[in-house]
């Protein structure tokens, strides 16, 4: 059973960092002002020897757009939390110094690792048990550990603190809204179910393309790249999600366990200059402005050769999904923003004589922000009836009323495990991507290029839909 302690304090590690100012922040600014966060204690603590007001300038603006649109209690709630927030210069990684912090602040407390993997392990490594307030929840950001062996080291530490109850491994893509969309979309209707097969699927892709290029994150993004920080962090799961059996329940222990299962079934072939590729952007324009080569750009060492874009096509090898390819692709500083999931039907095994047009497979398309559901189909075009004409049938999903973080840690405070990553579904990813990421670092898979602004390398086939 889960426990549905409420937390008192929010403790961020990390707090001077970007994931801070950029998400968490204002995440927490709308469950705030929504009213479902009532008495939270906010707490950061983080390297740099900042003042006490200049965590006050940061709190103070990441909360400044929720206040804007809160109403009164909304505000005096965002309030409230500004004027009482606190700001700690600690060593996490040091013996006794953040315990010594835990000790000071009320409990439950949710411990939020906004720091590098190989960081948390450390912090969490000169922790004990009995230095934790009772109900303390552990909140780990993705990439969780570095690759399978820092997982299971990081899983094994923190299971001597908390109970895996207790521990939130946090996917940001995972927010309740676009989950249960995909969810809906499956179990809900009756016409689905019975072609969402091998048999009547020819493929899956999950696309998440961004516009935006490496925007100052190269300390992080340039040790990562797009296959861990993407597509093991975050594009697997949704994978999952698509290609489950139907739980019994969408509670926590049922709809995670689908999720495992199907990830244990899913693997990457060799050849991986056949199943994968890579790419890293040149200088280009995206919109108006001028983006320098990657390589040039300031914190990057080029001999770590870290693509912007990856693209991989994983198997799940069961009795559903045997020989459909599921491609997943995620890439930065390109021209064409896309993030969705698109299913392609097989075509029909025969069209009668006599029409004319376009027999195209049907699509059915899944947006994520904004959240669009399209089917695309055939169907007689006006003048002559005998021709056929594409349609798209289009609506809108029900949107998040937060931001995705504030989904995320709503979770966190009220105990609700449901869209955090387990422990061995999170140590199973890294399986997945570990043997390409080795084939990359040996360079059996050529780095191509593309400029920043194109649609990705122009020698590339262009299996994914546009």
């Amino acid at each position: 059973m889960t426990s549905k302690t409420t937390v008192k304090t929010l403790l961020i590690l990390g707090a001077s960092g970007d994931l801070t100012g950029r998400l968490l922040l204002p995440g927490l600014a709308g469950l705030l002002a929504s009213g479902r966060a009532p008495g939270l204690q906010l707490v950061g603590a983080g390297s740099d020897p900042w003042s006490p007001d200049q965590w006050r300038q940061r709190v103070d603006g990441a909360f400044e757009a929720a206040s804007k649109t809160a109403d009164a209690s909304g505000r005096a709630a965002l309030a409230r939390v500004a004027d009482a927030t606190e700001y700690h210069q600690v060593d996490v990684t040091a013996d006794g110094p953040l315990a010594a912090l835990l000790a000071q602040l009320e409990g439950p407390v949710a411990i939020y690792f906004a720091l590098p993997p190989q960081v948390s392990q450390k912090a969490c490594e000169v922790l004990h048990q009995d230095q934790l307030p009772a109900g303390t929840r552990l909140v780990m950001e993705k990439p969780f550990g570095s690759g399978a062996e820092s997982a299971h080291e990081l899983n094994k530490t923190l299971a001597t603190l908390v109970s895996e109850d207790h521990i939130h491994r946090v996917d940001h893509f995972l927010g309740k809204a676009t989950v249960l969309n995909i969810l809906g979309l499956r179990f809900a209707n009756r016409f689905l179910e019975p072609v969402w097969n091998r048999e009547h699927i020819e493929k899956i892709e999950v696309v998440f393309d961004e516009d935006l290029a490496l925007e100052g994150r190269a300390r992080y993004y340039d040790n990562a790249g797009a296959l861990r920080d993407m597509i093991q962090s975050h594009l697997l799961h949704i994978m999952a999600f698509l290609a489950i059996d139907a739980p019994a329940t969408i509670e926590e222990r049922d709809l995670r366990d689908a999720v495992a299962t199907v990830l244990r079934a899913s693997s990457i072939k060799a050849p991986y200059s056949h199943s994968t590729r890579r790419a890293r952007y040149t200088a280009g324009t995206l919109g108006e402005r001028t983006v320098p080569d990657y390589a040039a750009e300031e914190g990057v060492d080029p001999a770590r050769n870290t693509e912007t874009l990856a693209e991989v096509h994983v198997d799940i090898d069961n009795w559903r999904w045997k020989g459909v390819p599921f491609i997943l692709r995620s890439g930065k500083a390109l021209g064409h923003r896309r993030k969705e999931a698109v299913i392609t039907f097989r075509p029909v095994p025969h069209l009668p004589k006599g029409f004319s047009g376009v027999d195209s497979p049907n699509q059915l398309r899944i947006g994520f922000g904004p959240d669009v559901l399209q089917l695309d189909v055939d169907v007689n075009g006006p003048g002559d009836v005998f021709t056929l004409d594409r349609a798209s049938l289009v609506a809108e999903l029900n949107a998040p009323g937060m931001l995705p973080y504030g989904e995320v840690l709503e979770g966190i405070l009220t105990g609700d495990p449901l869209l955090s990553v387990r422990g061995d579904t999170a140590e199973d990813c890294w399986r997945i991507i570990e043997p390409v990421l080795r084939a990359w670092e040996g360079g059996t898979v050529p780095l191509d290029e593309y400029d920043a602004g194109s649609r990705g390398p122009a020698n590339w086939p262009s299996d994914v839909v546009q």
